[in-house]
């Protein structure tokens, strides 16, 4: 891991927003006029993003990606809506003071490098720093040169850019992205142009970033790719969609995702408050956004024989929904409130009847559950 001489006291690390978040985005909306009409790219966006994460947003050609991280960046204003980012009101900002904000808070890594052809990698990574004054003359070569050799291309600072490999194009312009010690690096396609061998290697400097604090925003169209981050945002027709939904039904595409979303049912539970009850009628499917709950098997004489415990980003309430008949255990909240999200049964049978890979998943899910409650029984 490669580590980062950091100046004292920069003023660009460490804010956050008033409730703790580092990035706030509510009912953002971005509208486009073209010779069409009006285009809608990006409709009530609402995200929070905490310090030191790695999240990638994903999504496919015209879902709203580009035009996210535009928002994110201060590179296009939002129609509709409010953006603050690290205690900054980033809608509020004018071009001016937009310019001047981002070059002490963000990082912007393009896919295509967009490293200035007529100076040298060195003089690239040092621009940054004059534009924005934080480091001294003299400071600003050696920290220019101390991030090229971090990012491993300290052999090459004195070479234009068109005398670099890709992959040491943009470890260049990660380096340049990193100048001013910024909290936040954000990249679009950062691996587009790159063979896997140099994609494997910028993805660890990223990995090695976010062990250091840095939140790395990471746009992408390949899937896999996305997976090596923590979290991962969908976008679909300009909507985010419902992480945990995603999380919990990855087969479902993006369409259908984002129909789900559109559909889902927030619920709030007490601790020890039932959510689904051994022997009901089925209605709804959940998944578990906070806290845990806990499955029981109702036994005669009323009592409760402990079953399992499903997680934050785990669902319940599939095996009668798939399989017919009532519920067969009782499912309570654990001794911390439980938030979920439900849908109800018509909305689910319609998902997993546009999904095959879906219904075989949550059907393999439900197999195994009833398996273990017939052995349970057995041994009681």
């Amino acid at each position: 891991m490669f580590r980062i001489k950091r100046k004292p006291n920069n003023s660009a690390n460490g804010k956050i927003n008033d409730d703790g978040t580092l990035i706030k985005l509510r009912n953002v909306v971005k509208v486009f006029e073209t010779p069409a009409g009006r285009f809608t790219a990006l409709n009530g966006i609402d995200l929070d993003i905490g310090a030191g994460e790695f999240v990638s947003i994903i999504g496919k050609s015209g879902s709203g990606k580009t035009t996210l991280i535009n928002m994110l960046t201060g590179i296009d204003h939002p129609t509709k809506g409010e953006i603050h980012i690290g205690g900054t009101a980033v809608h509020h900002l004018n071009e001016g003071q937009i310019a001047t904000w981002r070059g002490t808070h963000m990082g912007v890594v393009f896919q295509f490098f967009q490293l200035l052809p007529t100076l040298t990698a060195l003089e690239n990574v040092r621009l940054p720093m004059d534009f924005c004054n934080i480091y001294t003359p003299a400071e600003r070569n050696e920290r220019a040169m101390q991030l090229l050799e971090l990012v491993g291309i300290g052999e090459h600072a004195h070479q234009l850019p068109n005398h670099l490999a890709g992959g040491q194009q943009q470890r260049a312009a990660i380096a340049r992205a990193l100048a001013n010690d910024p909290p936040i690096i954000a990249t679009d396609e950062p691996t587009g142009n790159l063979d896997s061998r140099a994609a494997e290697s910028v993805m660890q400097l990223f990995q090695d970033l976010v062990a250091q604090g840095k939140t790395i925003l990471m746009v992408t169209h390949d899937e896999d790719l996305a997976r090596r981050a923590p979290r991962t945002i969908v976008l679909h027709d300009g909507e985010i969609v419902n992480e945990y939904v995603a999380r919990a039904l990855p087969t479902l595409s993006h369409e259908l995702l984002l129909k789900a979303t559109r559909q889902l049912e927030p619920h709030t539970f007490a601790p020890h408050e039932l959510i689904i009850t051994q022997d009901a009628e089925p209605d709804k499917f959940f998944i578990i956004t906070s806290g845990e709950a806990k499955v029981y098997l109702i036994e005669p004489g009323e009592y409760e024989v402990f079953m399992d415990t499903i997680h934050e980003g785990q669902y319940f309430g599939e095996m009668a929904l798939i399989h017919g008949g009532r519920r067969s255990a009782s499912v309570r909240a654990g001794s911390t409130p439980v938030e979920a999200v439900a849908l109800s049964q018509q909305v689910f049978h319609d998902l997993i009847g546009q999904s095959e890979e879906t219904r075989a998943e949550i059907e393999r899910v439900a197999i195994e559950r009833r398996q273990a409650l017939t052995e349970a029984r057995k041994s009681i």
